[in-house]
């Protein structure tokens, strides 16, 4: 029994297939059908060294994903998706299509520096005809400009109204020399009042033993390449969202924000290691 079908998707013109990407192998981790043979090897290598790698993933994405009902409940119709990936395996725009009639006024952009993950993402959402409101930028977000003042961002976001803008276990490739508050406070104030910001970064946690050691070592393998990872703990995560307040439970481990469901044995082991947060602009 296989956790991926058999048949390849449709490859994106130009992308090479041939070669591992991180943004496919974490659609692997997700359960995704966006990958690829090699994706799939080096992600059961990782997996190996750090069993949680999964379980892990999925409750970050189910994080993000409760965090774009409650924005949509709330009235909120514009998201901004920074380091997106591969949008597939329950991504913004998939939920947003879930939560809201054929005919909404929803608008998504996904951002990500990867060509082979722009390269997914403008195929996946050229074929879902989607491309009218939803859009990808090619950017890397430490550059807070770049992303902001992007034609496509442009083109689809209104920045007189609320955003939610998503930040899903992408801070740990922002490290110290990347000034995180200071990024952070650019998006910040380029946002209306009522938008709101979502975060999850990896941790350490309450993390011990086995589990633990696995992870150091998963983060002392990426620090071996040009995006290394940077854990933070709980008491440096609240400053990132400013003067914004926190709404409840406040910052809180993955799967016990807003709970949906309840979690098993191995994904109780992956709790730990990492945080969650979202704030919402005062001034509304």
């Amino acid at each position: 029994m296989t956790d991926q079908r058999d048949s390849a998707p449709r490859a994106p013109e130009g992308v090479d297939t041939e070669k591992p990407s991180a943004a496919r192998i974490y659609d692997w981790y997700l359960g995704g059908t966006q990958n690829w043979a090699v994706d799939r090897e080096f992600g059961r290598r990782m997996e190996q060294q750090w069993p949680l790698v999964r379980p892990g993933s999925k409750q970050n994405r189910e994080f993000m994903n409760r965090a774009v009902r409650a924005a949509l409940r709330a009235g909120v119709r514009q998201f901004i998706d920074l380091g997106s990936g591969v949008p597939t395996a329950g991504n913004v725009h998939e939920v947003v299509e879930a939560e809201l009639p054929e005919d909404h006024d929803a608008k998504v952009v996904y951002v990500d520096y990867e060509p082979v993950a722009v390269a997914h993402a403008t195929l996946i959402l050229e074929e879902g005809m989607a491309t009218d409101w939803a859009g990808i930028v090619q950017a890397d977000m430490r550059d807070a400009k770049s992303v902001l003042r992007a034609p496509e961002t442009r083109r689809l976001i209104d920045f007189s109204q609320p955003v939610c803008l998503i930040m899903a276990a992408v801070l740990h490739f922002v490290g110290p020399d990347d000034d995180p508050e200071g990024l952070l406070a650019a998006y910040r104030d380029a946002l209306a009042p009522g938008s709101w910001l979502a975060i999850s970064q990896m941790s350490e946690g309450d993390g011990a033993g086995e589990m633990l050691e696995g992870l150091r070592w998963f983060v002392e393998q990426y620090r071996k390449t040009s995006n290394p990872v940077w854990l933070r703990d709980r008491d440096e995560i609240e400053p990132l969202f400013g003067d914004w307040p926190l709404l409840e439970p406040g910052i809180v481990h993955l799967p016990d924000w807003r709970p949906d469901r309840k979690i098993n044995a191995l994904e109780a082991e992956a709790r730990p290691f990492a945080w969650c947060a979202v704030g919402v602009k005062p001034g509304a």
